[in-house]
């Protein structure tokens, strides 16, 4: 079968080639395919002969790292598959670290595959840096890498920074979690005589490097005060409210005994959005953050579930209630999103719901469960054809209203208005406009415009009781034209 061998050049000059590899790459009399000629051992090997061909002009010819790659490890089968000799390649460091072309070739069954050696450089690296990777560390790919797969509370090394762009997107990520004057170190061939490191401001990064293959960035853990706007040290900060040493009020607290203050978070956010204040906004979604990390520590302290049990779950329900993104089905329109979601939903529910009103909270304000019931049957198809009879259907309540209250048959009166809300929430369905919502924004506005009656009369030195319903009324409108 025809043969391609990887042979790693090593992470520092030739005086660090071992013996075996070097005899190798000058005993030969072909052509040495290699990745990239920026390397202090090629350009000593072609002194005493050895021919390379790189592929270095790729970088320019494509804008995507990944397409560079995969034209290299195309490029070494189809030479492999003609060749008479098993075909050399060479690449920096260790072949089995950071080198995504040997990936490639590895994952490929066309041609068989050989490594040879190589030194890594995260010995060196260590080294250089004076840490022990036992104490936990990360390596990643700079062009490769995304800002949530970074542990910050480790050792973070950072390769494959070829050029400034490179180092300005790698800044760009870490600026997200770390303030600009937090230093870093560029690590320049680590292990050889040209070693160097230079400590640096995070937000110089991409002014004081000096690129080529052998640049390794390294960030030194961070600090638990650099991390307080992350997930995991949030879910530490509820852990420990609710352990031994803990606040007496949270490890008190129960699923029952949080059940009104979660709902009071909610409604606190919904004010925050009325009031389009981004602030407020962020703080009520802390405290309800924080409700729903309470209920899940709660949840692991009694052995039952977790917060990793609660996001696989909601994580789960959103991929498969989203075929059209995370798989094949089409759905170009909200309706057919809807649609599918509601097909989704009840082939997950079906099997455990009697009815299709079943599953709506008990809880739920009567009109915001208003609301549901009639968006439920509408979905299954029990509603009016047209808005115009659901409109002729609330004059009829309105008199049943009318009558009961001229009979003086309180119960009735009760009665005909809870229908007349009723028909009212089913309208609002009709308008894509939530009953719940609409109500809290009419109460706002009375509020408003009674604080304001109450402003004015006092500025005159009366109350509410001493004016007279004309006074007030006009402070009303006054506060109308103001909104």
């Amino acid at each position: 079968m025809k043969k391609i061998e990887v042979i790693g050049l090593g992470a520092g000059d030739l005086n660090q080639l071992p013996l075996g590899i070097y005899r190798k790459l000058t005993a030969t009399q072909q052509t040495i395919y290699v990745r990239t000629l920026d390397h202090p051992v090629i350009e000593a090997l072609e002194s005493e002969g050895v021919t390379f061909t790189s592929f270095d002009q790729l970088y320019q010819e494509e804008e995507q790292f990944e397409a560079v790659y995969e034209r290299i490890a195309a490029t070494l089968v189809e030479a492999a598959k003609i060749s008479e000799n098993t075909v050399l390649y060479a690449v920096p460091g260790h072949p089995m670290l950071a080198e995504k072309t040997v990936q490639l070739l590895l994952n490929q069954k066309e041609v068989e595959m050989a490594i040879v050696g190589g030194q890594s450089y995260l010995d060196d690296l260590f080294t250089a840096m004076q840490i022990d990777p036992i104490e936990g560390f990360q390596f990643v790919d700079g062009t490769d890498f995304r800002r949530n797969q970074l542990n910050l509370r480790n050792h973070l090394f950072i390769c494959q920074v070829y050029d400034m762009f490179i180092a300005s997107e790698v800044k760009l990520t870490l600026l997200e979690d770390l303030p600009p004057e937090y230093e870093i170190y560029i690590v320049e061939a680590a292990g050889s005589s040209a070693e160097k490191i230079e400590k640096v401001p995070l937000e110089e990064l991409d002014h004081r490097m000096e690129i080529s293959n052998l640049t390794t960035l390294y960030i030194p853990p961070v600090p638990e005060e650099y991390l307080h706007h992350t997930f995991p040290f949030f879910r530490e900060v509820m852990a420990v409210l609710r352990g031994p040493n803990g606040c007496p009020w949270d490890k008190k607290q129960t699923h029952e005994s949080l059940r009104y203050h979660t709902i009071e978070e909610v409604y606190e956010l919904i004010e925050a959005i009325d009031e389009g204040d981004d602030d407020h906004i962020v703080e009520e979604l802390g405290d309800l953050l924080m409700h729903v990390l309470l209920h899940s520590q709660i949840g692991e302290d009694n052995g039952y579930f977790s917060i990793n049990d609660v996001i696989k779950s909601i994580s789960d329900k959103m991929i498969y209630r989203h075929p059209h993104v995370f798989s094949t089905t089409v759905a170009d329109t909200e309706e057919a999103v809807l649609q599918n979601w509601e097909e989704l939903k009840q082939q997950e529910k079906g099997k455990e719901r009697e009815s299709i009103l079943d599953g709506i909270p008990s809880h739920l304000p009567s009109l915001a469960k208003a609301y549901k019931l009639t968006s439920k049957a509408g979905k299954a198809g029990f509603e009016w054809e047209h808005v115009e009879e659901v409109w002729e259907k609330l004059k009829e309540e309105i008199d049943e209203v009318i009558e009961a209250v001229q009979e003086k048959e309180f119960t009735d009166v009760e009665e005909e208005l809870g229908d007349v809300l009723f028909v009212l929430a089913n309208i609002s369905r009709y308008y894509r406009v939530n009953p719940e919502v609409a109500l809290e924004r009419a109460n706002r506005k009375f509020m408003y415009r009674f604080h304001y009656i109450e402003k004015k009369l006092q500025e005159k030195n009366q109350t509410v009781q001493e004016a007279s319903l004309q006074e007030m009324d006009a402070y009303w409108e006054e506060a109308k034209k103001k909104q």
